[in-house]
């Protein structure tokens, strides 16, 4: 029998596989637990469908990231922070910092999570920090610290 998986299911697939397997498994463990329905025309058609808009889905997010990118590549976000004289700060720059400021500024909203820093920093400069923005797309982004 023929199924198209709904949910993982160890040791047979991922979600959205077609499979041909035994006609007790599939009636008597994967349709009435509903981890799975018979691949009938009418299902083999909406997950075409699924599959296709998933698909367009991954591309428009993938041209987003792309777009963002070369938005913050140009960029340079300025921070203020408390300092203690002599370029030093009270304690130090964190990525939720930056993230705000990016969002003040420009309007980008970026999830602290996708802003890298290497080592914190902790004193007043010029700073480059990578942002993750998915799909392998990474972009440099230029953080000017100033002493408020």
């Amino acid at each position: 029998m023929k199924v198209i998986l709904l949910q993982d299911v160890k040791g047979k697939g991922k979600k959205g596989q077609l499979l041909d397997i035994s006609d007790g498994y599939a009636r008597n463990f994967l349709l009435p637990r509903k981890l799975a329905v018979e691949a009938t025309a009418d299902a083999l058609n909406t997950k075409k469908m699924n599959d296709k808009a998933a698909a367009e889905k991954a591309a428009k997010e993938r041209a987003e990231a792309v777009e963002t990118s070369k938005k913050l590549r140009e960029m340079t976000v300025v921070v203020t922070a408390k300092g203690g004289g002599a370029g030093r700060l009270f304690g130090s720059v964190t990525n939720q910092e930056i993230a705000d400021a990016l969002k003040a500024k420009s309007g980008i909203v970026l999830d602290k999570r996708k802003i890298v820093l290497s080592d914190p920093i902790k004193s007043v400069g010029t700073y480059t920090v990578q942002c993750k923005l998915g799909y392998e797309i990474t972009a440099p982004l230029t953080v000017k610290i100033e002493e408020a």
